[in-house]
Order: C-alpha cells, then structure tokens, then sequence
C-alpha cells in the first residue's frame, strides 16, 4: 500500500483522484498496486487521516473546508508541515504552476526528495526550473521522481523519449505544445480574426481570462525547456528558451499560407548542434508544409517530434491537457514507482 500526500485539490488533483478511486480493484488485481491517499493540502488548508481519506466524500467537495468530520480526520497543518514531517510514501504535486519561480512547488518537492519520498508532479515549474538539482537529489537520495505529467498531458511524450525510444540519440525535439493557440490558429485558419479565435477559446475553457501565458508562448516555453533538459541532457534555463507567440499573425498571414499550401502552427523546439553539441531552443509561430505531420494536428490537440538516428522521425499525437488525461499521467508514474519498488 503506497501512502499519498496531494498538493493541491484542483482539475488535475480531483481527476487523479477519480482514477484512483473507480479504478482500484482494476489496479489491485492487474498491476498488484494499491494506494492510500493520507492528506490533501493546499495554501487555504488541509486534510489528513493516517488511516486513509475516503475518496468518495473527498471527491464531492469543492473545498477541503467541506470534508466531513470524521474518526481520526487532522485540518488544518500547513503545506511545509505536511510536506516535512508528515507519514507518506509519494507527494503528488499538482498546484498551480509559477513559471517565474516554481515556487512553492519546487521548495515541496526538495524538502520531498530529502526525505527520500517520492515525488510526483505535473506541475511545470519545478521541472523547467529545477530538474537537474531535483533529479540528483532523487538519485541521492533512492527516492523516485515522476514527472511525465509535464508534457502534453497524460500523452506519454516524455515516456516515449526515456523508454520506448531507448538506445537511439535523440537530436532534435519539435511540437505543438500549446492547445490553446493551436485551436486559436485552426479557428483563424477557418476564417475567425485572431481577437474572435480568443474570445471563444475563453468561452470553450481552453484559455484563461489572462490569455499572456499561451499567446505569447510562455506556457510552450516551459515545455520546450522540460524537453531540452529530460531528453537531450541540457542544462537550459527559461530564458534560454527564444520565446513568441501567435499575436501578430493577421488574416492576411493566413491567406498567403493558404495560398502556398501551409499551415500556421506555434512549434516548441530544442535542436542539437551536430558540430559542437550545443542546444538551441526556440518557441514560434512558423509556416508549415501540408506534408509535415505537425501541420495536420487540429483543435486542441498537441504533437511532439523526435528527430532519431536509428528510427528516423517519430511523431505522437494526443490530447495535452484534462483532467482525466494529466491524471493517467500521474498513475503512470505511480505505477512506474511501483514496478520500481519491486525489482
């Protein structure tokens, strides 16, 4: 039985959650996996219960204030308090992320790390920010490190790269990461202005009422460093990473792509330099042929590139964000940790 701490208690927390309840006789009998979530916390309170919270009554809560009063139930400790010094196995970090600082996600996972719990997150900060210094301490410290949740969502992108595309050098990294802009641009495409295309991507629930983050390219940028530094071994940092966004393509722009037979796509890119290994990463707004893989990926879907030397190029495609689907991400490091404790 592994013991879980959450870190927040939004979509993607509630969405692990579910899975973990509706599937866990599936787990159980199939994968010998059980787990126990002990506490749940984020910066306005918390909830813990060292026999187990029930996730039912959890579930149907929109604050932690209204889980019910029972035997054995502790409120109120504080994140660090929990985080430091409390009973558990696993932190799941999945509170809001801060591309400026990562924190305080990042202080949570370090303080996690040194204890030799393991640390599981889909929240981009501490990954873009601190993935060298967080991975060593993992190492040193015999404790797992999950963070496929990073990336595209519960779409293994970064899974594929560390296991199925084992053995072969990885040059290049290119994507669609950004579901937002790219159902901005298939709209545009389609014959909306850029201001129409974001009014009903606000509407929809694919961006936010401070849209900066997805259409100046900041949200791809993060992603595109995770890239850089878990796949090709660098060492970037955010504003190593030349970021733009989609804000200046007019009408006019997608006319002349139509006409040449392209497609506009917000591409996230890290590329190796064959000659002296450097990497170069990059966020922009680029015209694509018809031909390429990238160019047909709609809506609010995301797509990753990798550029191989003994399979050549390898494309997936899937949903980047959800609740649902960033939760399987979750359970597939979950699982990952399992398998590992039992080798």
């Amino acid at each position: 039985m592994i013991r879980l701490v959450f870190i927040g208690f939004g979509t993607v927390a509630r969405g692990t959650l579910q899975i973990l309840r509706d599937r866990a006789e599936f787990l159980r009998t199939t994968y010998g996996f059980e787990a126990m979530v002990v506490g749940v916390a984020t910066r306005r309170g918390s909830v813990q219960a060292a026999a187990g919270l029930d996730l039912t009554a959890l579930l149907a809560c929109d604050s932690l204030e209204q889980y019910p009063d029972m035997s054995g139930i502790v409120r109120g400790a504080s994140i660090p308090n929990i985080v430091e010094s409390g009973d558990y196995d696993a932190l799941i970090e999945v509170s809001a992320t801060d591309l400026s600082t990562g924190e305080p996600a990042i202080t949570s996972c370090r303080a996690a790390l040194e204890r030799g719990k393991g640390v599981i997150t889909a929240n981009k900060g501490p990954v873009a920010l601190a993935f060298r210094e967080l991975s060593d301490l993992a190492r040193n410290n015999g404790a797992f490190f999950g963070y496929e949740g990073t990336v595209m969502g519960g779409t293994p992108a970064l899974r594929l790269a560390r296991e199925a595309l084992a053995g072969c050098q990885i040059t290049a990294v290119r994507g669609i990461l950004n579901g937002t802009t790219n159902y901005m641009l298939t709209q545009m495409e389609a014959g909306q202005s850029y201001a129409d295309a974001l009014i009903e991507a606000q509407r929809l629930g694919y961006a936010e009422a401070d849209p900066r983050g997805d259409v100046d390219g900041h949200d791809a940028a993060g992603k595109v460093a995770i890239l850089a530094n878990v796949v090709l071994g660098a060492e970037l940092k955010l504003s190593d990473v030349e970021t733009s966004g989609i804000r200046g393509i007019s009408a006019a722009d997608m006319e002349m792509a139509r006409a040449a037979g392209e497609r506009w796509k917000l591409i996230g890119s890290a590329v190796r330099n064959v000659k002296d290994g450097t990497i170069r990463a990059t966020v922009r707004a680029e015209r694509l042929p018809l031909s390429d893989p990238l160019a047909g990926v709609g809506g609010v879907s995301n797509a990753i590139t990798y550029q191989t030397d003994l399979m050549g190029a390898i494309t997936l495609i899937g949903a980047g964000a959800g609740g649902a689907q960033t939760g399987f991400a979750i359970l597939s490091d979950l699982l990952e940790m399992h398998r590992d404790a039992g080798r």
